[in-house]
């Protein structure tokens, strides 16, 4: 799920929806927590979201970068790009915001998500998450192509997760075999779960 904003009825009403389903392990915020980067606007979400069953992740957006965005959301939920493990699988949340770091070529930093992505021993399946996908205007269009290589060169990368655009998008937007997913926005009141096993990935499309 994502953009949340000051969408706080239809995000109360997603955690209801979720809290419905049974065999969810955890949640993914695919950022837009907030509207303009305020404190209480950080708080009013994860007041929301802690009603959930299950816990809760994010990954940081543009609208969440702005005044002190930066700050609260390292406060609250640490760094802006960081990689965890779940059972057989490997999670890579990267921040793509280039627009709010003027196309410097910093954001998204692909070296070091080369380096998650070579520092996978075990060759677990690998899901990359972040709110801005990398054909979109707010991605830097320098380090685009060298973001779609470095995921379809991986055998190990499954999905490409993002937010942003509020609506949804499925697609292997590059023909290169990698899947690329945007979920829409709670102000549209749709989420989706995705399944993962040994033999398939699967992704249902929710609207509540």
């Amino acid at each position: 799920m994502g953009d949340t904003q000051r969408f706080y009825d239809e995000s109360d009403d997603f955690v209801k929806s979720v809290n419905q389903l049974a065999n969810i392990d955890f949640v993914v915020h695919g950022g837009d927590i907030s509207d303009f980067g305020l404190v209480q606007e950080f708080k009013w979400i994860h007041e929301i979201m802690s009603g959930l069953k299950v816990p809760y992740l994010t990954v940081i957006g543009n609208h969440d970068l702005l005044a002190n965005g930066r700050k609260v959301y390292r406060e609250m939920y640490g760094e802006l790009d960081y990689t965890f493990e779940y059972g057989n699988y490997r999670f890579i949340m990267l921040n793509t915001n280039s627009r709010e770091f003027n196309f410097n070529g910093t954001v998204p930093d692909l070296m070091w998500l080369k380096q998650q992505l070579e520092d996978n021993t075990a060759n677990k399946k690998t899901v990359v998450m972040s709110h801005i996908p990398p054909f979109d205007g707010d991605f830097d269009p320098n380090l685009e192509q060298e973001y779609a290589q470095l995921l379809a060169e991986d055998p190990n990368v499954e999905l490409s997760l993002h937010a942003h655009r509020h609506s949804f998008f499925d697609n292997e937007y590059y023909d290169d075999g990698t899947r690329y997913f945007v979920t829409t926005s709670m102000q549209k009141r749709g989420y989706i779960v995705v399944t993962m096993s040994s033999q398939e990935t699967q992704i249902e499309v929710i609207n509540y």
